[in-house]
């Protein structure tokens, strides 16, 4: 999901002003510079050696000065760091090393970061700028899978790869502080921080729904399931209920919404983050389900909404397909058509089942429920617009007054009943009309309840002290965030610091002195395809003691996820060969919270959330001295290879011009190069045919696009200052 909060920005394969380079003359301290010629009609080797600006000594040179003499190392509190100087830690988003390396898209924070390390260091700051590698993670254990080749040794020779190209442009990072999520001594911390949130509750085991991909043998996460299938190699996904591992984010969703006001961050991405948190405030109300004579089935459907105004309103009842009640709802007339229908929505991921624009699928379970403040009998319904990880799995839909509900009833031919009207009585009796107003067709003698020409928020009030004084409901705050799937069913990753006694099956938490509790050599990857992890087939290693009992038992054979270790990092960066503590007192409060955070916006969510979350947990107990972990953030931009122009054909192998009213999904595309095409107005078109219009597009960066430009190969035949240059001047950093 790449995400830019400004448009992206494109490069040029051969940028005029890096040609503009071989232009200038350059001084090569400590020597005299090399005179001046031409590089025209000159072998390749020959130009090589006589550049009119020398890059290729220039910058070697210097950089090896730099790694010779640390000259960016930040000494540490104690051993020659002067704390009464200002400071400034400057961090960016560390990477994950995959086997491709760097692309000219890396470079555009890592530079302006550079830039601004520079800059403060001149200005008489200490300044901290280190640099690390994410490097647990599902594409190293698929690759180790595909090849035979352990994961460690690709993660170390990618964590090779991306250094050189790092300092081959000339970075002024302190290397003595490089970490990686990998080494036993890092993740030491990470399942020590997991202790802590085991201590304090707000890390448990539940029978959750989860993404599972046979193929990949993990569960995944809600956005890294597309249409689906895995992003990541377009494998099936299905959705079954699995025990794992949960972090009790929502306890802090408060504090993580009233304190994203105080951060110097891009407003957009403080959005996403409220909408994302989601807080409401409504009523839990009650419904008896009955059979449709009205015959009460024993059973409870409790529904939130934040309209509980609209009772009236509610034509029907929507449970989500994973509802723990649905089996005992469901009639057996109608029981095949739910199970169908269930199946087919385990498929889908919670994206794409709540996709506003998609078309809303059901099926009746055969049973019905009384509405309380009306005492009509009306029916249940099963839908997949309905989840069961947000409220209580079930809904009270009013199609008069929510758009979902409304199409939905327009579909399946289900009554709509006009609840609220507008205060200016103006509306398009054809759409739901969503906004608050004048309460009307809401009272009842039966139930004694009267909302009628009440405001909707006073009538909502009115709605809730009448369900709870009835014992119907309750008021109820609600969040759309959900506790944190924090277990991968996968090798390559931290493992949990628990065990399970095997007389009893209790969990008992490994002590701190047993930490870190490292991974076991593997030879077989594998996934199962049961759902054990891969661990499970290292029998030495799952088969333990209990040190306090003395009692046989077993390791917890699932890894944590990817973000673990990026929840912290930047903490360690702090104090990194520390083997005591995670980071001393001290330098955290000099160095922290981080000044200026630089990364892309597609980590608006859920990496920035999650190290929140912990940051938080840390400060309630002492480790931080600060409530936020990243003072300011800063998403640059993302930069887009060459545009591809596009043309369709069809089945006769005709031109189909873009702008045609036929379907251009039944069409084969065809790339057509930069030479065939030309602008007419806004829009390009076919030399040859001026009729024909053609899609022209600029992507993102992907190996499987072959849009990718190597910075390797721009150092090679510009420099890498060249490079850096350009890249800044090519539009805003955002």
């Amino acid at each position: 999901m790449a995400l830019t909060t400004h448009p992206p920005l494109q490069l040029r394969a051969r940028p005029p002003a890096l040609a503009a380079a071989h232009r200038r003359r350059a001084h090569l301290p400590p020597r005299r510079a090399r005179s001046c010629r031409s590089c025209a009609g000159a072998d390749a080797g020959k130009a090589q050696a006589r550049r009119a600006y020398p890059y290729d000594e220039i910058e070697p040179r210097w950089q090896a000065h730099w790694e010779e003499r640390r000259t960016f190392r930040t000494p540490d509190i104690g051993d020659g760091l002067d704390t009464s100087r200002p400071k400034c830690y400057i961090l960016d988003m560390f990477p994950y090393p995959s086997g491709a390396g760097l692309h000219v898209g890396h470079p555009l924070g890592y530079t302006a970061t550079d830039i601004l390390s520079r800059f403060k260091r001149m200005k008489g700051f200490n300044v901290l700028h280190p640099m690390g590698w994410d490097a647990f993670g599902l594409p190293a254990e698929q690759y180790a899978i595909q090849t035979g080749t352990h994961p460690k040794t690709t993660t170390a020779r990618n964590i090779d790869c991306f250094r050189t190209q790092l300092k081959s442009l000339g970075f002024s990072y302190d290397w003595d502080r490089e970490i990686s999520t990998t080494e036993p001594a890092y993740y030491k911390w990470t399942q020590w921080i997991f202790l802590q949130l085991l201590k304090r509750g707000l890390a448990y085991q539940a029978e959750v729904p989860v993404n599972w991909c046979p193929a990949l043998g993990t569960v995944l996460a809600n956005e890294e399931v597309i249409d689906g299938v895995s992003e990541r190699g377009g494998y099936p996904v299905i959705r079954k209920p699995m025990r794992q591992w949960m972090l009790r984010i929502t306890s802090y969703a408060d504090r993580l919404l009233e304190d994203l006001d105080d951060l110097d961050w891009p407003e957009s991405i403080k959005e996403m983050q409220r909408n994302w948190i989601g807080r409401s405030e409504g009523a839990e109300l009650e419904f008896c389900a009955v059979d449709q004579e009205g015959h009460d089935l024993g059973a409870k459907l409790t529904v939130y909404t934040t309209r509980p105004d609209t009772i009236f309103g509610a034509t029907y009842l929507v449970v989500a397909p994973e509802h723990v009640l649905l089996p005992s709802l469901t009639s057996e007339e109608q029981r095949a058509h739910v199970e169908e229908y269930t199946e087919v929505a385990a498929r889908k991921s919670e994206l794409e089942r709540t996709e506003l624009q998609k078309e809303k699928t059901g099926v009746f379970s055969g049973s019905y429920a009384k509405n309380p403040a009306t005492g009509e009998i009306i029916p249940i319904w099963v839908a997949d617009y309905v989840l069961a990880s947000y409220g209580t799995g079930a809904i009270m839909a009013v199609p008069a007054h929510d758009s979902r509900d409304h199409e939905f009833a327009l579909k399946y031919e289900l009554p709509i009943i006009k609840v609220v009207s507008p205060p200016n009585g103006n509306c398009d009796p054809e759409e739901a009309y969503a906004d608050y107003g004048i309460m009307i067709n809401s009272s009842s003698s039966s139930s004694g309840l009267n909302i009628n020409g009440m405001l909707s928020q006073d009538a909502a009030l009115e709605v809730t002290a009448w369900v709870e004084s009835n014992g119907f409901g309750k008021k109820k705050v609600n969040y759309k965030l959900r506790d944190w799937l924090f277990a991968r069913q996968r090798y390559w990753g931290e493992p949990f610091p628990v065990i399970y006694l095997d007389d009893t099956n209790e969990m008992v938490p490994l002590t701190e002195n047993q930490l870190p509790l490292t991974l076991p050599e593997l030879d077989d990857f594998t996934p199962t395809g049961t759902g054990e992890p891969p661990l499970t087939t290292a029998a030495d290693w799952v088969r333990t003691t209990d040190l306090l009992t003395g009692k046989p038992a077993r390791r917890e054979t699932s890894t944590m996820p990817q973000w673990a270790g990026s929840c912290w990092y930047y903490l360690r960066f702090m104090d990194p060969k520390n083997s005591s503590t995670l980071v001393d007192k001290a330098k955290e409060s000099y160095w922290g919270p981080v000044d200026i955070y630089v990364g892309g916006a597609e980590h608006s969510v859920l990496h920035l959330l999650y190290a929140r979350f912990w940051h938080k947990v840390l400060y309630d107990i002492g480790v931080v001295s600060t409530k936020e972990p990243f003072k300011c953030l800063i998403n640059q931009g993302l930069i887009l290879g060459e545009v591809e122009y596009t043309a369709y054909r069809d089945n006769e192998g005709k031109w189909v011009s873009a702008d045609s009213d036929s379907s251009l999904s039944d069409c084969i595309q065809e790339k057509v190069p930069a030479d065939k095409i030309t602008k007419v107005g806004d829009h390009y078109v076919l030399k040859d045919d001026p009729k024909i219009r053609l899609n022209a597009r600029a992507y993102k960066m992907s190996k499987s696009r072959g849009n990718v430009i190597n910075p390797d190969d721009v150092v090679s035949e510009y420099g890498a200052d060249s490079l850096r240059l350009y890249e800044m001047f090519m539009g805003p950093l955002r």
